[in-house]
């Protein structure tokens, strides 16, 4: 068994990697995905959003107004009170995800796609958190790739993904770059990381670095499942 922390900036092509890795036999799941789906009415992470936030956010059918939220997090300041609320719950549902598809399957590659594998841990450790998964990534990953790009490319492809329902592709960018500021630069990312993937903008350069890496991720995995025999 393996487990992979699949991360990389806003635009930088994790998803595009993500694809590729399900398509050869990984496990893979998305951590907005998870994010996403306890927001929703009824879930805990819901309904401390609303207690800390207010109910200024609910939409008329009781669902969150996700936009409003976003501004009130990285425009208002309160990004690391969102955070607070969604991460841990994230984590312990990536940790239960896992869990069940090694008892599935012992040998998987098991991929949580985020973007704030790294966030996590400095947010974690600037509320005093020293020990526990949210502080130390490595108690929840056994191996991280980092996906890299230029940062006016990553802007980029967050605004071409967002023009077709924005209506002010300037606001598109500014709220890119602001989204961009609370994220670990890739070059501080890649000192932590196992494999780097770079992803310049040439797809076929990008699938080709992750068909190369695919077999050495199954070999650790092996590997891992023969050392635990031997225990």
């Amino acid at each position: 068994m393996l487990r992979v922390g699949l991360t990389g900036g806003l635009g930088s092509g994790k998803s595009t990697v993500a694809a590729d890795l399900r398509s050869l036999g990984a496990e893979v799941v998305e951590a907005d995905a998870l994010g996403r789906q306890m927001m929703e009415p009824g879930q805990p992470v819901f309904d401390q959003i609303v207690h800390e936030f207010g109910r200024e956010l609910l939409l008329p059918d009781g669902h969150l107004n996700r936009a409003h939220l976003a501004q009130l997090a990285f425009q208002g300041g309160r990004i690391h009170q969102l955070n607070a609320i969604v991460h841990p719950a994230v984590i312990e549902a990536q940790r239960r995800w896992t869990d069940e598809v090694f008892a599935r399957n012992p040998s998987a590659v098991a991929v949580v796609e985020s973007a704030l594998i790294f966030e996590v841990v400095r947010d974690a450790q600037a509320r005093g958190e020293q020990e526990g998964v949210l502080a130390d990534w490595r108690r929840r990953f056994d191996r991280v790739i980092l996906v890299t790009a230029p940062d006016e490319l990553k802007i980029a492809r967050y605004v071409a993904r967002l023009a077709p329902v924005a209506t002010n592709t300037q606001t598109v960018e500014v709220d890119a770059r602001r989204r961009l500021a609370h994220q670990i630069p890739d070059v501080e990312k890649a000192v932590g990381s196992d494999y780097i993937l770079d992803n310049n903008g040439d797809k076929e350069a990008l699938h080709a670095q992750v068909i190369r890496l695919w077999p050495q991720l199954q070999a650790e995995s092996n590997n891992s499942r023969r050392i635990l025999s031997l225990k």
